[in-house]
């Protein structure tokens, strides 16, 4: 991939020179042809490279060129699946060489797959229908090469300002990914979010403890559609689906102390029965420190009382921007929380479907990545809550939905208020 993609920038490279420019190695580097090659070699590789894409490809409409972006969002969709033979061998691993006899029926063909595993659908003899994700072989070996990889390529691509560190973001990554490769980690995570949750709003597998091992999670299938085939279905449906999953991940922040914090559609399916909302994927699960929920919640509440100095405090306490951050700089930020914010300060529902809110929003984004001086990596925690909100509001986006978004935060931010040291259920 590597070899390619450099003979197409060299060539491109020596026509420029040719004809008299000076090459544009950004552009060269992302050309159609180099981002497709690029796209189909992650999607055959699979593992940490194919996840590192598929979270560059969630909003790369909002960074690539609409081509590229349609080119990008392969990452989003399925990776190749195992070969038949790998297949039985990994189970065979897992099981024992009868494995088989366990099953009255074994869907060879997966109903999905991912960058670490694929899902297949089986009948047990004893009558448990269950989704069995089984993981690629060598995807945990392959975590750091494939990161340190996707690290090179990014660095080459010239997209970096100057003086940008990206090695503690790989080094995150790697964590998160080994995490992500531990299915008896997520079983336990699984379990942990039934408890929290009970038989309240959502629905959630159930983690089959004899068919679970090292490279195979055993649970039981949850009938649904994905949640953005609702994008059609009335308001009110969609507006309902938003807000639960809203108010979901305020329960994880002030509450839980835990956030599944992977935001990827694919993790939420709707039926069409009961529309309940089916919660898929807890490999990302992840602590939320108390330190982080109490900026998160000061943050709101200024933005909601218009409070100019606690939005400051709030966002320098969150490390959007350092306290040696050029003014200029921090007003920035500023700018872009209250354009954001906006709804909750006016005590309007919050549309995410708006094409202007959007489009502000999208302005704003390009003119701070445009300062190519403003060189600030806020903390991982914040980056990673900041990756929840932006999932979500990017399905809310697809979903064109309505929520009061106010009336939900005023709840939580007040009732933090008077718990302030109040144990969580879980959490650090």
């Amino acid at each position: 991939m590597a070899t390619g993609i450099a003979g197409s920038v060299a060539m491109g490279g020596l026509r420029q020179l040719l004809a008299g420019q000076r090459p544009d190695m950004r552009g060269l580097l992302l050309t159609p042809a180099n981002v497709t090659r690029l796209a189909d070699q992650l999607a055959r590789m699979r593992g940490a490279a194919m996840k590192v894409g598929q979270l560059v490809s969630m909003d790369a409409g909002e960074i690539l060129p609409p081509d590229l972006a349609r080119i990008m969002a392969r990452l989003r969709a399925d990776a190749d699946y195992m070969p038949p033979r790998q297949l039985r061998d990994v189970l065979t691993r897992a099981w024992g060489a009868d494995w088989h006899r366990r099953f009255a029926r074994f869907d060879v063909r997966p109903i999905a797959a991912a960058s670490i595993g694929q899902v297949h659908r089986a009948l047990t003899r004893d009558g448990r229908d269950l989704a069995i994700k089984v993981q690629y072989p060598g995807v945990a070996r392959s975590i750091d090469s494939d990161v340190d990889n996707v690290g090179a390529l990014i660095r080459l691509s010239g997209l970096l300002p100057p003086g940008f560190d990206l090695a503690p973001l790989l080094a995150e990554a790697k964590s998160q990914l080994r995490d992500e490769t531990d299915y008896l980690r997520e079983a336990d995570q699984i379990r942990a979010f039934r408890d929290l949750l009970g038989t309240g709003t959502f629905d959630l597998p159930d983690p089959q403890d004899d068919l679970t091992g090292a490279g195979v999670l055993a649970m039981t299938y949850l009938e649904g559609a994905p949640v953005e085939a609702i994008e059609d279905q009335p308001q009110a449906i969609r507006d309902a689906v938003m807000r639960d999953l809203l108010d979901l991940m305020f329960r994880e922040m002030f509450d839980f102390g835990l956030m599944q914090s992977d935001p990827n559609f694919a993790n939420y399916r709707v039926n069409g029965d009961t529309g309940r909302v089916a919660l898929l994927d807890f490999g990302a699960t992840r602590p939320v420190p108390r330190d982080v929920a109490d900026g998160y919640r000061h943050l709101f509440a200024a933005a909601m009382d218009r409070n100019g100095d606690g939005l400051r405090e709030a966002a320098l306490t969150l490390g959007f921007f350092a306290p040696d951050t050029a003014p200029r700089h921090q007003q920035m930020v500023l700018d872009m929380l209250a354009l954001v914010f906006a709804p909750l300060a006016e005590g309007r529902a919050f549309d995410f479907g708006d094409p202007a809110l959007a489009r502000a929003i999208h302005q704003a984004g390009m003119e701070m990545a445009a300062e190519r001086d403003f060189v600030h990596v806020p903390p991982i925690e914040t980056l990673y809550m900041q990756r929840k909100f932006g999932g979500l509001f990017l399905l809310g986006s697809r979903l064109r939905a309505r929520v009061d978004l106010a009336g939900l935060l005023r709840a939580w931010v007040d009732t933090a208020r008077t718990n302030e040291n109040a144990p969580r259920v879980r959490g650090v």
